[in-house]
């Protein structure tokens, strides 16, 4: 079965294997004689089919390298799968296979950032733990994996331990889960937005999302990558494992972490973390003579300024 084309597919034609994961708002099966997943809505009614039409046609508009970088970082919604005159589900392709690993017994579970900011237990030993330098290296692949969404336009909502996913191989990378939590700025989200525990912005309920709240969760991934910590928060002293990061590069991340504790628009952006997880300093360099600029205003929604976007089709 392709996908590829974002055209609708309907449920009767599915040919479904096993459950292979099930949440509060829906669950996920195997499609019959192929790569792909379909995750089933428990609740139809409260889908927005439209919101999750534009998720399918953002990543048709992008260009081929841009769709195969989307690709790469999240299990993003193919198509729609509908019957009934609703919308059921989506398509998505399954996690990489370097993202999973393997229980004693021989069962498959996916490589969660829960096995990344939790100190080893004997239950997951077989996890192959990060060096320190793969650590650091991890956490700005998640940061740049959110600066790189941010950029395309999206809001991601709901960071957690148990939607990002992480492997060490062939190279450290991340990839996102729950996908259709995401939203374009300024447009509605498939559903309510989900929420998880100790995960949240402070500041706000969590009903609410925004390129804002997506900057506080992202000094929650960094700083819980780095410090092995599962709890830890802005408002608290960041100690990071020992050897991942030197002493530039430590000085920083405290300073932006301790940063994302202020108030709304005042949290630190994904670029900032990666030039601070970065191999190298910030260099000074002297101004030229600044041109003129028209007088434009270039807030956009969300309480963020205006970034240059990924190039979609159809778009100017």
């Amino acid at each position: 079965m392709s996908a590829e084309d974002g055209g609708d597919v309907a449920r009767a034609s599915l040919a479904l294997g096993d459950r292979v994961g099930s949440g509060g708002q829906g669950e996920v099966h195997a499609v019959a004689g192929g790569p792909l997943l379909y995750k089933e809505y428990k609740a139809p009614s409260k889908v927005n089919g439209h919101a999750l039409a534009d998720l399918v046609a953002l990543r048709q508009g992008l260009g081929q390298a841009d769709r195969a970088r989307l690709d790469a970082l999240a299990a993003w919604p193919l198509c729609r799968v509908v019957g009934g005159g609703r919308t059921l589900g989506f398509l998505m392709r399954r996690a990489p296979s370097p993202m999973t690993w393997h229980t004693a017994t021989g069962a498959t579970k996916l490589l969660e950032l829960q096995y990344l900011i939790r100190a080893p237990k004997v239950a997951w030993q077989e996890v192959a733990q990060p060096t320190p330098d793969q650590r650091r290296t991890l956490a700005s692949a998640c940061v740049e994996a959110i600066g790189w969404f941010h950029d395309a336009g999206l809001v991601i909502g709901d960071i957690s331990q148990a939607n990002v996913l992480w492997s060490l191989t062939p190279e450290p990378a991340v990839h996102f889960l729950d996908c259709d939590g995401f939203r374009r700025v300024g447009r509605e989200a498939v559903q309510a937005q989900a929420a998880t525990p100790d995960w949240n912005d402070p500041l706000v309920p969590s009903t609410e999302a925004s390129v804002d709240t997506d900057a506080y969760k992202t000094a929650l991934t960094a700083g819980r990558i780095l410090a092995r910590d599962p709890y830890l928060r802005p408002d608290q002293d960041l100690r990071h494992v020992a050897g991942c990061l030197n002493e530039r590069q430590a000085a920083a991340v405290r300073r932006l972490f301790a940063q994302a504790a202020g108030e709304r628009g005042t949290r630190p952006r994904p670029a900032e973390w990666q030039t601070a997880l970065s191999d190298r300093g910030i260099i000074a360099l002297t101004a030229a003579t600044p041109r003129p600029r028209p007088s434009v205003d270039h807030t956009v929604l969300d309480g963020v300024r205006n970034r240059a976007p990924i190039n979609l089709r159809g778009q100017s």
